[in-house]
């Protein structure tokens, strides 16, 4: 596990100077402060940091081929690494390391820009081709890792996280004011794009190829096909192949050479990756926990119960009200865009309490949005039969009528929000209203627009463009098309934030649930086994019944809650009011002071449970204080890391 940068001139008389991509290295220091490495010739430079999993004594980057005609640096695990290292070395690969680094090199010196289809595991690297005289870059399937680019004509930089491209001397952050109402909207941004203006990430499954004259391509590799199996199976069927497919990828994410554990909430997921990992080692193994002074807020208890049920080494961390809101700004700054979810704070105190103990961890995520695990899908389903009868029979005057007592009538803020979400609530006629300002939206377009001020709404752009690319482009029954959806869109946030908040911790988190294999094979099962009534996830529920207790299997899903509707009162959401509305706050010129006001009030009140709005409002002041104010969190990490993002 690695960060990794490099910078490219397309002019090949310029020099790479090796303080500049020193400078981006040290941005990233977090994320591997065991090593570091520097390749710089002529017009190109790559350089990365290295947390040591695999060949801890050798497998030092930049590594490069027999002749030295390849140069990568590399950030993840390659999980079949060793199979392909049979194979490379029968056709005459000689190694000089362990590692999985080397297997990526020899792959490319056999199949040139194909090799990313016979990696399973999770990867960002790029490979200068010094014979080509071409960059070639490529991330994972899924976007566990990330990869992030500038490319202006002048210049070429890359980073596996954002602050790093901004660490090349005269690189400035600037607002992409275009992202401004679909950040409104999802709190993330689907598609190449980011905040920053100028700078990309580059898209899951995809590789970029830069050659010498600075002519930049990029290609899909992979791309997942959702369809059921057309020779429908019984049930048992797939409760059983997807019981063996999930083991072979639990054991197969074990691979390292340091300690390893397990994040367990509690939820499902993650104990079923612990459950497994005990099965497969037949020893205890370690788990942490995080939860909150607010015992109603905590999985704590769940957690307990799974790791005494397995026999583990558990360990718990507790946070506060004041420890959330001071790490606030750090977690903008570790995360590189506003946070989408208040968890992502939640999840680096385990990341760190984790690496008091280990340096790899196990986590759940991806199981939700493969196997429609949210109340989101089942709940949709069931809408959506429910409104095709409701239209059939109600004029659209009506039902307009209808829409707007709910959102406007004297209701309570729980009754509102649980009518919000039924298809009396919803235009049935418009997908972005009936679903993603259902289930995603903090503001809706039309309460942006209310919101943003004339210029602001002029250049803010489509919120709901970036998602309705995945969803016009999906296929399959109702179902199959939502999870594709989300598995292009939400969950690579929620990828980064996982990979973000792990690596602030200088911690590796591994996702078995996202192993390709096995999302293409969740893929061919049947929408009918998928759920049952509001439940999800019914195949991994049938698949681990001998695993786990049947109170932890099928309890109700909490899904790593936060306090944060708890936290805003009293004294708190007066300061946080205050924080929106100062001078400087309101000179951005995005929104309407009144408006912001307004929505203080109803919180305040009572009228509207406005939580989700508050955090995006808050998030994105926050993430402009630190990037584009330059105000860079007074509390770091170690001396190291300080230093360098001081200088």
């Amino acid at each position: 596990m690695c960060g990794i940068c490099g910078i490219f001139y397309p002019d090949a008389r310029r020099r790479v100077e090796q303080p500049a991509l020193a400078a981006m290295n040290a941005r990233i220091v977090h994320r591997g402060p065991d090593d570091d490495g520097f390749f710089v010739e002529g017009n190109i430079g790559l350089a990365m940091r290295r947390l040591s999993i695999i060949d801890v004594q050798s497998g030092h980057q930049p590594l490069t081929n027999e002749d030295k005609n390849l140069w990568i640096v590399y950030n993840g695990e390659i999980y079949n690494h060793q199979e392909l290292r049979d194979g490379l070395e029968s056709r005459g690969h000689q190694y000089s390391t362990k590692s999985d680094t080397e297997t990526v090199v020899h792959l490319y010196e056999e199949h040139g820009s194909n090799c990313v289809k016979f990696l399973r595991g999770m990867f960002a690297f790029a490979i200068w081709d010094r014979r080509r005289r071409k960059l070639f870059v490529a991330r994972d399937r899924l976007g566990i890792k990330p990869l992030y680019y500038l490319n202006d004509g002048d210049k070429f930089l890359f980073g596996s996280e954002i602050k790093a491209i901004l660490a090349y001397p005269g690189v400035k952050a600037r607002f992409n004011h275009r992202t401004l109402a679909e950040y409104l909207a999802f709190g993330y941004i689907a598609g190449t794009e980011t905040m920053f203006d100028g700078i990309c990430k580059l898209l899951p499954g995809h590789t970029l190829e830069l050659d010498e004259r600075g002519k930049l391509i990029v290609n899909s590799y992979w791309d997942l096909e959702p369809s059921a199996d057309p020779q429908m199976q019984p049930r048992s069927y797939y409760v059983k192949a997807y019981r063996e497919l999930l083991e072979e990828c639990v054991s197969s994410h074990l691979m390292s050479d340091v300690p390893l554990g397990v994040f367990l909430s509690g939820g499902l997921d993650s104990s079923v990756v612990a459950a497994l990992t005990t099965k497969i080692r037949g020893s205890g193994i370690e788990t942490f926990s995080v939860g909150y002074e607010e015992e109603a807020y905590s999985e704590l208890p769940y957690a307990r119960q799974v790791a005494a049920h397995l026999g583990s080494q558990h360990h718990e961390v507790r946070i506060s009200r004041a420890d959330f809101f001071n790490a606030l700004p750090r977690m903008v700054w570790q995360e590189d865009e506003p946070l989408v979810w208040p968890s992502s704070i939640s999840l680096y105190f385990v990341a760190r309490l984790a690496r008091e103990r280990v340096t790899v961890v196990l986590t759940g995520e991806g199981s939700d949005e493969t196997l429609a695990g949210y109340t989101r899908y089942a709940w949709t389903l069931m809408n959506s039969r429910m409104d095709t009868a409701y239209r059939s029979l109600t004029p659209a005057f009506v039902r307009r009528l209808l829409r707007e007592a709910i959102s406007g009538g004297p209701l309570g803020a729980t009754l509102r929000r649980k009518l919000e979400h039924t298809f009396l609530g919803r235009d049935g006629a418009s997908w972005p209203s009936f679903y993603f300002d259902n289930f995603y939206s903090a503001f809706s377009g039309t309460e942006a627009a209310s919101l943003l001020t004339q210029n602001a709404r002029a250049a803010a752009g489509d919120a709901y463009a970036g998602s309705m690319e995945y969803w016009q482009k999906s296929s399959g029954d109702l179902l199959h098309r939502l999870l594709y959806t989300d598995i292009k869109t939400y969950l690579v946030e929620l990828l980064m934030k996982q990979d973000q908040m792990s690596m602030a911790a200088s911690i590796e988190s591994r996702v078995p649930f996202l192993d390709y294999k096995l999302v293409e094979f969740t893929a061919g099962i049947p929408s009918a086994y998928a759920t049952k009534g509001l439940s999800g996830k019914y195949i991994l529920k049938s698949a681990v019944e001998d695993l786990l207790p049947k109170t932890i299997i099928h309890r109700r899903k909490m899904g790593f809650p936060t306090p944060w509707s708890n936290w805003l009162r009293g004294k708190q959401l007066d300061e946080l009011e205050r924080m929106l509305l100062e001078p400087r706050s309101v000179a951005r010129g995005l929104f309407k002071p009144k408006e912001v006001s307004r929505i203080f009030s109803e919180h305040r009140g009572g009228a509207h449970d406005h939580g989700n709005r508050l955090w995006r409002l808050i998030n994105l002041e926050t993430w402009m204080r630190v990037f584009l104010d330059g105000e860079i969190p007074a509390v770091l990490g170690d001396n190291q890391e300080r230093a360098a993002v001081l200088a």
